[in-house]
């Protein structure tokens, strides 16, 4: 299914409206006809049908004129006179339930705990609190639009209504014991003013919750990512910013990964000047980059041609090389100047592709480009896919389950891609740029370790992310958090990459990190120190993971040379992490503002079979340091 399946009613509900249903029916029916017996046996009662009526009623007011009479009683009106009184008490707390329903669901949703918090009246709010509530998540929905009894009673949300930027909103939305907030409404600005609002409620937890900020303009979501990375050490608050297409383009090579092939070149086509052209070529390009780091060495993997087809093809593929450094060695990327009618007319389509994305600008245009020329279809080995923001009904058409595919795929060679629906993936946003930045370090250091003859899988950390102990994840996270400071103590900012000559390696900023690079070095492992004893380990040699016991855990000056080294070159590496998530080191000087790129290939450190902080990066252990 496209969509997320909203949650069902809860049987047991359903049960007991059924049962207070029979038992109002059962006293009726009975007392009729208990009614109807005690008239006709009494003797001058004056029997009249419109009587039995009338009595049979006054049993759910709890009093009836013949029953003021001792009985006996016919035995259906025993039963009715009982039955009937309790209805009535069902139907006075139902009633109250509902009166109340609202006041309820308030006092619920203020001492929520442990849940998410959904901010927005948005389309992508409505979804992602949808796909949430789904997972089994426990929702709280804070929107300016009132709720109806019908949308409650479907989704079982707890929803507070009101300015989701007000911290007394979101007060009563139970945020300051929620341990997710998304801010997704259609303006940028009123999502930065419930971030703000977020960060007062919650800066005095101890494990505060995360705080996930749509922003609408990719370029603006990377520079708000960068102005965060810069801040990250000044607040303990797990802040991000995400942009739909970024997560659903990560989303789509998870459900879709590209062909597994050893005997050719994988070949995509990326057509149209739509936003989401930038973010399939990158995810592409990091998707065949890890693949290739994770085949063996018997299994080469082949290289991956990118053809760029849009009028300014060559204008964006000098932005994207520029903003993302990895493109060219990750993957062959061309560029072709042509428009969507151009494409078809070329002839480019008869050199067969595994993948074509029709990323055209009016979504409309490039479904009806996809729908209308069969060459698409011909051309493609596996599928061409069409991303959709408003068309998500319509993609559902397309790809509903078995009983419910209303429109034919073309031998699922068609595949309309709903980037909201696949943007609300709870997992995907949580992978925020700290999450990337901490994956990618391991990753770094995981390359160096074997490239150093290290075998994988010979030490805690020579393990792929996904199998590294919760413990080195979150060493890898505070070390990212900890670049704040770095960039402070150097002068430095960082900043989007931008233009051709970006990433250019600067004299100045190399030589600010080289001046103060042994101070660098031991504050870093200053740090690492602070953390690991916080979690509960002590110097002691050998090594003892299970008795947490690390040789490296002593000052900087009683550290051999070699591990010294090692942290010397985690520092070194700094620019070159950056620089692969599209981020450059921006020097801050009198005369004005340098560039900092990677300052060349860092030297190699530390020893193997360990988990040491290597040249290639950090994975939360080390020899020394």
């Amino acid at each position: 299914m496209t969509g997320p399946v909203p949650g069902a009613y809860r049987p047991a509900g359903r049960a007991l409206r059924m049962v207070f249903a029979v038992i109002g029916l059962l006293a009726l029916v009975l007392g009729y006809v208990g009614f109807d017996r005690l008239l006709r046996a009494e003797p001058g009662s004056g029997y009249d049908l419109y009587d039995v009526v009338y009595y049979d009623i006054q049993l759910f007011v709890l009093g009836a004129e013949p029953l003021q009479d001792p009985g006996p009683y016919p035995w259906q009106l025993q039963v009715a006179r009982f039955a009937a009184p309790l209805f009535t008490l069902l139907a006075v707390v139902e009633a109250s339930r509902l009166l109340l329903a609202a006041e309820i669901r308030r006092l619920r949703a203020r001492r929520a705990r442990g849940h998410a918090v959904v901010c927005g009246d948005s389309q992508f709010a409505h979804m992602l609190a949808d796909r949430l509530f789904s997972e089994g998540e426990r929702v709280v929905v804070v929107r300016a639009e009132p709720f109806g009894p019908l949308e409650y009673r479907r989704r079982r949300y707890l929803g507070v209504t009101g300015d989701p930027a007000s911290p007394e909103v979101l007060r009563g939305a139970g945020l300051p014991h929620a341990h997710t907030v998304y801010a997704c409404t259609d303006d940028d600005d009123r999502n930065h003013a419930i971030a703000n609002a977020a960060s007062r409620l919650i800066q005095d937890r101890r494990q505060p919750a995360r705080v996930y900020v749509q922003v609408h303009d990719p370029e603006m979501c990377l520079s708000l990512q960068a102005r965060r990375l810069g801040a990250a050490g000044s607040s303990r608050l797990r802040l991000d910013y995400f942009h739909v297409d970024d997560v659903a383009a990560r989303a789509l090579h998870r459900h879709h990964p590209l062909p597994s092939t050893t005997r050719r070149p994988v070949r995509i086509l990326i057509a149209g000047r739509g936003s989401f052209r930038r973010a399939a070529l990158v995810a592409s390009a990091r998707h065949w980059q890890l693949r290739q780091a994770e085949a063996s060495a018997g299994r080469p993997v082949p290289p991956l041609h990118v053809d760029l087809v849009a009028p300014d093809a060559t204008v964006e593929l000098e932005l994207a090389t520029a903003r993302h450094p990895f493109l060219p060695a990750a993957c062959e990327v061309r560029a072709y100047d042509l428009d969507l009618d151009g494409l078809v007319e070329s002839g480019m389509l008869r050199r067969g592709y595994d993948r074509l994305y029709v990323c055209a600008v009016d979504e409309r245009n490039g479904l009806q480009l996809a729908l209308d020329t069969p060459a698409l279809w011909q051309r493609a080995e596996s599928t061409v896919f069409v991303p959709v923001y408003r068309q998500a009904a319509l993609a559902a058409a397309f790809h509903g389950d078995r009983r419910h595919d209303l429109l034919d795929e073309v031998h699922g060679r068609l595949q309309l891609y709903p980037v909201l629906t696949r943007a609300c993936d709870a997992q995907l946003i949580a992978e925020d740029l700290t999450e990337r930045l901490a994956r990618q370090i391991h990753d770094k250091y995981v390359q160096s370790q074997v490239r150093a003859g290290v075998r994988p899988g010979s030490a805690p950390a020579m393990v792929d992310w996904a199998r590294l102990p919760e413990s080195l994840r979150r060493a890898n996270r505070a070390h990212v958090q900890d670049i704040a400071a770095k960039l402070l103590s150097l002068g430095c900012v960082v900043a989007p990459r931008h233009g051709p000559t970006a990433g250019t390696a600067d004299p100045g900023a190399s030589r600010a990190i080289d001046d103060r690079i042994d101070e660098l070095a031991r504050l870093e492992h200053e740090r690492w120190c602070q953390e690991r004893r916080g979690e509960g380990w002590v110097y002691g040699e050998p090594r003892d993971d299970a008795r947490r016991r690390h040789p490296a855990l002593r000052p900087w000056g009683e550290l051999p040379p070699d591990v010294q080294e090692t942290n010397r070159n985690e520092i070194r590496a700094l620019p070159e992490v950056l620089s692969d998530a599209g981020f450059e080191m921006i020097r801050l000087t009198a005369e004005g503002v340098d560039s900092a790129g990677p300052p060349g290939p860092p030297r190699q450190g530390g020893a193997p079979g360990d988990s040491p902080r290597a040249s290639g990066g950090a994975s939360g252990e080390r020899i020394g340091g």
